[in-house]
């Protein structure tokens, strides 16, 4: 009976198993689908973002993300997939390797030239995105900048840090863990490196006084 107990906790206490995905693909962009009605990331690529634009040889802009959705879908949509989880995402999908008809999709799509080795995660297709680019298959005839690059840039960009008022040295920060407001003056240990942000209630002030009045206590080192 013990045996069973510790045998019923253990299965209780084990992590959920990774879904293995498996049935028609619906194509949502070039690394993305979803397979069976379940969200799948393609392990070890990346695809360009569906508005993202490259440049000709020539210097021309061309619509790459969403050429890249197209030959995917005229590849691959509708067909049977099955996908072996690897992990899953900050998003929610799965990431999986999925094979179509036998045959490893995300090395096609790399080899190909509809993707990029995705090298951050696997070196995988980094051979396969070699012998694509040697060849100038698909965006390697082109200038791309790399997916994870296109995100990048598209995000908005950090707040400038608050402007120090003239002659207002003094630090009200708000600490995030108890919310508690306290300031800190040139030379404490924390005064460099402590930041104002006035969208979350913090400020400046100009004298001690001014800050304890408002509420604030001065840090203890």
């Amino acid at each position: 009976m013990l045996r069973l107990c510790s045998l019923f906790v253990l299965i209780l206490c084990a992590p959920a198993a990774l879904a293995e995905p498996s049935g028609r693909i619906a194509v949502i962009d070039g690394d993305t689908w979803d397979v069976g009605g379940v969200r799948v990331r393609l392990h070890g690529i990346d695809a360009p973002e569906q508005d993202q634009t490259c440049t000709t040889e020539q210097g021309v802009p061309w619509a790459c993300g969403a050429w890249v959705t197209d030959r995917v879908r005229a590849l691959y949509q509708g067909r049977q997939a099955t996908c072996r989880a690897v992990d899953r995402d900050r998003y929610g999908r799965i990431v999986a390797r999925c094979t179509v008809a036998g045959a490893d999709a995300g090395r096609r799509l790399v080899g190909e030239g509809l993707a990029f080795a995705y090298r951050r995660y696997s070196t995988e297709y980094v051979l396969d995105e070699k012998g694509a680019a040697v060849n100038d298959r698909g965006l390697h005839g082109s200038n791309v900048q790399s997916p994870a690059q296109f995100r990048r840039s598209q995000r908005a960009p950090d707040p400038a840090p608050a402007a120090t008022p003239s002659g207002c040295a003094i630090k009200g920060n708000i600490s995030p863990g108890s919310g508690e407001a306290i300031y800190h003056v040139p030379g404490q240990q924390h005064y460099d490196r402590t930041r104002i942000s006035p969208e979350k209630g913090e400020r400046w002030f100009c004298s001690e006084a001014e800050a304890r009045a408002a509420g604030w206590r001065r840090a203890r080192r």
